[in-house]
């Protein structure tokens, strides 16, 4: 243990735990990690259907609500992160030789032999993706060994997103117009078929209307009972000073005779048709067709209402993608911070130092 500790002096401890890894960082830092470029843009979600005014306009200008929904910023921004997007640019950018391309860069760089999984991580640690909340626009950072192939990946990045937001928005209003008119053609069936029963109705009865008809013979009936109660009355009046045999007697008793007869046929008629049909069971049964065919005509009605209301809804819902800053070139590289990752590197190596320190000296002490 003696031994052990003569080794770890202070002079032999700053020489392992500071000297040589901060030597060997900046060795590797300075020599071997490859620059690493980036290309930023700022991109927004816009609803095409959105309506403002005043400082709202702005707002829609720019795709931004304040207090609106984040769900398309965030669902665009899985989208940039996800396997499909990278598969997209890998076949594009190649972009697994391109990340690999650095070979004096063992850390940075990505394996030749990586996974999709591995690929994928290693591609989300290069892409970076921040969606401000507050004005919803979506800062998208994307990393390359060379200033080209980071505004290429951004500007890939930024055309496919917009290529998916148009898709996934008109897919969403196709979807929801096929729906509503899929809906109307089923109610334009429903009210063919009311009014073909209507008219296979009225053709097999004979009749057009057996409720009108009902009400034409109902007054007609009332007519010809006022007729007879007047010439009935009229021949009580002649029977007071004229014998029954009498000229005037026996005319107007051919008319009362005359009218009954009229009576009788309108009564007989009033209840049944031409075939013999009962008209009030006739009238009640085209009651309910007349229901059906106006339920039907109010579906109708609604259908187009609702077809109407899904075009105006769907173009609404349609989404473009606002392009507020284009993707650049970059001219110096941003990344690896050598200075301040071997600043940080020093200092943690220092408080390593400390504590390692800390520890002999307090061994000492007990063995003292």
């Amino acid at each position: 243990m003696t031994q052990v500790l003569k080794w770890l002096s202070a002079r032999n401890m700053r020489l392992g735990l500071i000297a040589v890894p901060w030597l060997l960082a900046a060795a590797y830092l300075l020599i071997f990690a490859a620059d690493r470029y980036v290309s930023e843009s700022v991109i927004s979600v816009r609803d095409n259907g959105e309506v403002s005014i005043g400082v709202d306009a702005l707002s829609s200008l720019f795709g931004t609500t304040g207090s609106g929904s984040r769900e398309d910023e965030f669902i665009l921004e899985a989208h940039i992160l996800s396997m499909d997007m990278l598969r997209q640019l890998d076949e594009k950018l190649a972009l697994r030789q391109s990340f690999s391309a650095p070979r004096g860069d063992p850390i940075f760089r990505l394996s030749p032999n990586a996974t999709r999984e591995e690929f994928l991580r290693y591609y989300r640690n290069r892409v970076e993706v921040t969606v401000d909340d507050q004005s919803g626009l979506i800062f998208v950072r994307t990393q390359g060994f060379t200033p080209e192939i980071a505004a290429a990946i951004n500007q890939e990045l930024v055309a496919m997103s917009e290529r998916f937001i148009n898709e996934s928005s008109h897919r969403l209003a196709r979807e929801q117009m096929e729906f509503a008119e899929g809906e109307l053609h089923r109610v334009r069936a429903d009210l063919d078929a009311a009014r073909s029963a209507v008219l296979s109705f009225q053709k097999k009865h004979g009749v057009i209307d057996p409720i009108a008809q009902i009400t034409a013979n109902t007054g007609l009936t009332a007519e010809l009972r006022a007729t007879l109660a007047r010439q009935e009355a009229e021949l009580r009046s002649l029977l007071a000073y004229l014998n029954d045999d009498a000229h005037e007697v026996q005319s107007l008793r051919a008319q009362i005779a005359g009218t009954q007869a009229q009576l009788e046929a309108e009564s007989l008629r009033g209840l049944s048709n031409v075939e013999g049909a009962s008209l009030n069971v006739l009238a009640g049964e085209y009651q309910e067709l007349l229901a059906e065919l106006q339920y039907a005509q109010d579906r109708y009605q609604l259908g187009l209402t609702g077809l109407e209301s899904a075009r105006i809804e769907s173009t609404r819902k349609l989404k473009s993608l606002v392009l507020v800053e284009s993707p650049v070139l970059p001219e110096s590289p941003e990344y690896p911070s050598r200075l301040y990752i071997l600043f940080a590197l020093l200092l943690g190596l220092g408080l390593l130092y400390g504590i390692a320190r800390l520890v002999v000296a307090t061994i000492e002490d007990h063995q003292q």
